[in-house]
């Protein structure tokens, strides 16, 4: 069942009511289902998305939905200083001054073999997967190294590919093994004195248009060129797709559980 579906997991207010979170790549796909399980718990939700169209459309369901959530869409490129900057400011304002959770979702593979790889793939993947997420954290730093008494976690969206390596993803691979480092720095640097939690779930293969996208769809990367997303060939057949993921730091195998 869709998470738009579903109904608020937890009465009255929800795991995450008062809290504030950005969720990176929340236009569509995991991004967005994460968004409207969060607000369903209660959670005010930034949508932050390179695709104001889309973001904006998340951002209305949610609303529309009701209960105790509420969402805005912030557009913008994570790999853009400008535009991190914008999105902690337009959040901090959402939320009247706090900040309790970051998931560091958004990101999409430019797959080749490794004797093929093109300077400008390399870059973009590493940027989009590793530096994005480092300075949206770098950004969030002073709303999340406080002593108030309040949970914060940030999450960061790995993959199945950073544990074990996948032919064809050279650089999407070390990039998602790249986020286990950083979760667990982040740990160690802000768990001892603030409390603050970092986890780090890496998926396995996950239906969406990152692994198999509808003809014609298109990421337009900051140059203004098109790159056709989903992996080379996709997946056609039900019993190549899974649902689980593995969660690093964690016994638990949910996001909102990963924030309780």
């Amino acid at each position: 069942m869709s998470a738009s579906a579903s109904p608020r997991l937890n009465f009255p207010q929800g795991m995450l009511a008062g809290q504030t979170a950005i969720i990176t790549g929340a236009g569509q796909g995991i991004g967005a289902e994460t968004a409207a399980i969060f607000a369903r718990e209660g959670c005010k939700v930034v949508i932050a998305d390179i695709d104001a169209v889309k973001a904006e459309k998340t951002a209305q369901a949610i609303n529309a939905e009701g209960g105790g959530g509420a969402a805005i869409a912030v557009a913008g490129d994570v790999t853009n200083n400008e535009d991190i900057n914008n999105l902690v400011e337009k959040a901090v304002e959402f939320s009247g001054g706090k900040l309790h959770i970051i998931v560091n979702n958004a990101g999409y593979a430019w797959d080749s073999p490794i004797e093929q790889i093109k300077d400008q793939q390399w870059d973009t993947i590493i940027g989009l997967h590793n530096t994005a997420p480092f300075k949206l954290i770098r950004a969030a730093a002073p709303y999340f190294m406080v002593k108030d008494g309040e949970p914060r976690s940030i999450v960061n969206i790995s993959s199945t590919s950073g544990i074990y390596g996948n032919a064809g993803q050279a650089s999407y691979a070390l990039a998602k093994a790249g986020l286990v480092g950083l979760t667990k720095t982040l740990a160690q640097e802000w768990g001892p004195e603030y409390g603050v939690r970092a986890n780090t779930v890496a998926f396995g293969a996950i239906k969406t248009r990152l692994t198999q996208a509808p003809v014609g769809e298109y990421v337009v990367r900051p140059d203004g060129t098109k790159h056709a997303v989903g992996f080379h060939g996709g997946y056609d057949q039900e019993e190549k797709w899974f649902v689980h993921a593995f969660c690093l730091f964690s016994s638990t195998s949910t996001i909102v559980d990963l924030l309780s």
